[in-house]
Protein backbone atom coordinates (compact mmCIF):
# COMPACT_ATOMS: atom_id res chain seq x y z
CA UNK A 1 0.00 0.00 0.00
CA UNK A 2 2.71 1.99 0.67
CA UNK A 3 4.07 1.53 -2.37
CA UNK A 4 0.67 2.61 -4.62
CA UNK A 5 0.31 5.48 -2.50
CA UNK A 6 4.20 6.52 -3.39
CA UNK A 7 3.87 6.24 -7.26
CA UNK A 8 0.87 8.25 -6.93
CA UNK A 9 2.21 11.07 -5.02
CA UNK A 10 4.90 10.99 -7.30
CA UNK A 11 2.60 10.95 -10.46
CA UNK A 12 0.79 13.82 -8.72
CA UNK A 13 3.75 15.63 -8.37
CA UNK A 14 5.22 15.32 -12.07
CA UNK A 15 1.75 15.79 -13.66
CA UNK A 16 1.85 19.43 -11.75
CA UNK A 17 5.87 20.20 -12.29
CA UNK A 18 5.00 19.37 -16.15
CA UNK A 19 1.91 21.82 -16.03
CA UNK A 20 3.67 24.23 -14.48
CA UNK A 21 6.34 24.48 -17.42
CA UNK A 22 3.92 24.76 -19.96
CA UNK A 23 2.49 28.11 -20.24
CA UNK A 24 0.28 29.89 -23.37
CA UNK A 25 3.94 30.85 -25.27
CA UNK A 26 3.81 27.40 -25.58
CA UNK A 27 0.47 26.55 -27.07
CA UNK A 28 0.69 26.37 -31.09
CA UNK A 29 -3.14 27.40 -31.34
CA UNK A 30 -2.24 30.72 -29.36
CA UNK A 31 0.93 31.54 -31.03
CA UNK A 32 -0.05 30.37 -34.87
CA UNK A 33 -2.06 33.54 -35.30
CA UNK A 34 1.03 35.22 -35.26
CA UNK A 35 3.32 33.68 -37.85
CA UNK A 36 3.67 32.91 -41.58
CA UNK A 37 4.35 29.14 -41.08
CA UNK A 38 3.33 26.29 -39.56
CA UNK A 39 6.82 25.31 -38.50
CA UNK A 40 6.38 29.13 -36.34
CA UNK A 41 9.87 30.36 -37.59
CA UNK A 42 8.74 33.91 -39.38
CA UNK A 43 6.56 36.06 -37.89
CA UNK A 44 3.85 38.17 -39.37
CA UNK A 45 4.41 41.74 -40.24
CA UNK A 46 3.98 44.10 -37.77
CA UNK A 47 0.82 45.60 -39.27
CA UNK A 48 -0.75 41.59 -39.16
CA UNK A 49 0.66 41.27 -35.44
CA UNK A 50 -0.85 44.10 -34.48
CA UNK A 51 -4.39 43.15 -35.88
CA UNK A 52 -4.03 39.25 -34.01
CA UNK A 53 -2.87 40.82 -31.32
CA UNK A 54 -6.28 43.43 -31.34
CA UNK A 55 -8.56 40.61 -31.85
CA UNK A 56 -6.82 38.67 -28.44
CA UNK A 57 -9.09 38.73 -25.70
CA UNK A 58 -7.55 40.61 -22.81
CA UNK A 59 -6.95 37.14 -20.70
CA UNK A 60 -4.79 36.10 -23.27
CA UNK A 61 -2.98 39.42 -23.62
CA UNK A 62 -2.85 39.58 -20.12
CA UNK A 63 -1.29 36.09 -19.62
CA UNK A 64 1.18 36.32 -22.56
CA UNK A 65 2.34 39.74 -21.67
CA UNK A 66 3.02 38.20 -18.36
CA UNK A 67 4.58 35.18 -19.35
CA UNK A 68 6.90 38.07 -21.68
CA UNK A 69 7.75 39.52 -18.82
CA UNK A 70 9.20 36.48 -16.91
CA UNK A 71 13.20 35.88 -18.46
CA UNK A 72 12.51 31.91 -18.04
CA UNK A 73 9.80 31.80 -20.21
CA UNK A 74 10.47 34.73 -22.49
CA UNK A 75 13.47 33.40 -23.51
CA UNK A 76 12.88 30.99 -26.14
CA UNK A 77 9.85 33.63 -27.45
CA UNK A 78 12.43 36.66 -27.26
CA UNK A 79 11.61 38.29 -30.93
CA UNK A 80 7.84 37.84 -29.78
CA UNK A 81 8.12 39.29 -26.63
CA UNK A 82 9.66 41.96 -27.98
CA UNK A 83 6.31 42.84 -30.38
CA UNK A 84 3.85 42.26 -28.11
CA UNK A 85 6.02 44.23 -25.50
CA UNK A 86 5.75 47.44 -27.92
CA UNK A 87 2.27 46.78 -29.12
CA UNK A 88 1.00 46.91 -25.24
CA UNK A 89 3.59 50.38 -24.90
CA UNK A 90 6.33 48.31 -22.41
CA UNK A 91 9.18 48.34 -24.85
Amino acid sequence: MKTKTALLSLLAASVIAGTAFAGILDEPKMMAPFYTDKTMTTMKSDAQIKKVWARMSKKNKTAMMKECQDPAMSKPHAEFCDKIKALAGHA
